[in-house]
């Protein structure tokens, strides 16, 4: 038997345990406490930010018992077809509850007709029936539904956040993850909770595999996710900092053929920049940001920042990084953007 998915396994059961949502646990828990709970939600964000799972929290809250909460995939339920049956199915009572909830995730995969047959029904819902609809790609549904649902939007969880639920489960999980790995898992989970917990949980069964101990280290990630390693990262950085477009340029090379992601080496090498900038500016804060980095990597930067005699290491480049950032899903070649930041940096036009 397979060990239930980390994320299942950890998925939120009340309101109390929604991280990140504020903005609409409270509106949703008031609606319930009030009973004035709408016939249409649509609930809008990013994936793994908690949609469907607050829509189940939701679901119980009123009352709705599992006989009477229909999970429908748009996916690969799109047609009119499938709706029409859908709302023949709404116009049975529920079993044993007040309600019955329709949960329609991917929503907006339905097609042309499909959106026509449920727009008769949320302009005539039976009183009965709730319906929340649940999408990635908000521009897709049509206008006429929007205005017919209470809209939710659903943001993506900070890093600090993701990196915090990361370490507690990995804790639960009985592993002894260091914060630098956690970090690291965090950027790659990119806002998502369920992104997360996946890399989590590829990390914890390649340790498990190995029959390694239970600590997990930033290398251990970094091999296992495939991840760009640190040396990768400092040495763009030490680069800039020794006005060495040379060592920049071999840098972004060696990631480039190592295949890596190159927009998570760019993001790598911001974030690390960033820090030591802030260790530039604000030394006094060294320990505020310890827990983000290994030892070694903090020995690093506070050592490039002491030799960084040319003040490279400033809040200019970093907004040449970050503008440079921008434009790497439109290169079609993935390091040109990173080469271009460099030779901006280091004034070589």
């Amino acid at each position: 038997m397979h060990d239930l998915a980390l994320y299942r396994k950890y998925r939120p059961k009340s309101f109390k345990e929604v991280l990140g949502q504020d903005h609409i646990v409270k509106v949703l828990e008031s609606s319930v406490e009030t009973n004035k709970v709408s016939h249409a939600y649509l609930f809008v964000g990013s994936r793994g930010t908690g949609k469907t799972s607050v829509a189940r929290i939701f679901a119980t809250s009123i009352g709705v018992s599992p006989n009477d909460l229909y999970e429908i995939d748009a996916a690969s339920n799109r047609g009119i077809e499938d709706i029409k049956l859908l709302r023949d199915g709404t116009r049975v009572l529920p079993f044993d509850s007040k309600y019955k909830i329709y949960i329609i995730d991917e929503v907006h995969m339905l097609s042309k007709d499909a959106w026509g047959a449920l727009l008769k029904t949320l302009e005539e819902p039976p009183k009965h029936v709730i319906f929340i609809l649940a999408t990635t790609e908000l521009h897709k549904v049509p206008e006429t539904i929007i205005s017919r649902c209470q809209v939710f939007t659903f943001k993506k969880a900070s890093e600090a956040m993701l990196r915090n639920i990361i370490l507690y489960v990995a804790k639960e999980e009985g592993y002894e993850l260091d914060k630098s790995g956690a970090e690291l898992l965090a950027i790659l989970a990119d806002g998502s909770f369920r992104d997360g917990l996946g890399e989590l949980q590829k990390v914890i069964n390649f340790i498990r595999k190995d029959n390694k101990s239970k600590k997990i280290k930033r290398e251990d990630v970094e091999t296992i996710t495939g991840a760009p390693r640190t040396t990768l990262v400092n040495d763009f950085i030490s680069a800039i900092a020794e006005k060495n477009i040379e060592k920049g340029m071999q840098a972004a090379q060696n990631a480039s053929e190592a295949n890596l992601d190159m927009k998570l080496y760019f993001k790598l090498i911001i974030q690390k920049f960033r820090m030591a900038m802030i260790l530039r500016y604000a030394p006094k804060t060294q320990d505020m940001i310890a827990g983000d980095l290994s030892e070694a990597d903090l020995e690093f930067l506070k050592f490039l920042v002491k030799e960084d005699k040319a003040g490279m290491l400033r809040s200019s480049a970093l907004v040449i990084l970050l503008e440079m950032y921008q434009n790497i899903d439109n290169a079609f070649i993935a390091e040109l953007p990173l080469e271009l930041a460099l030779v901006k940096i280091l004034g070589k036009e």
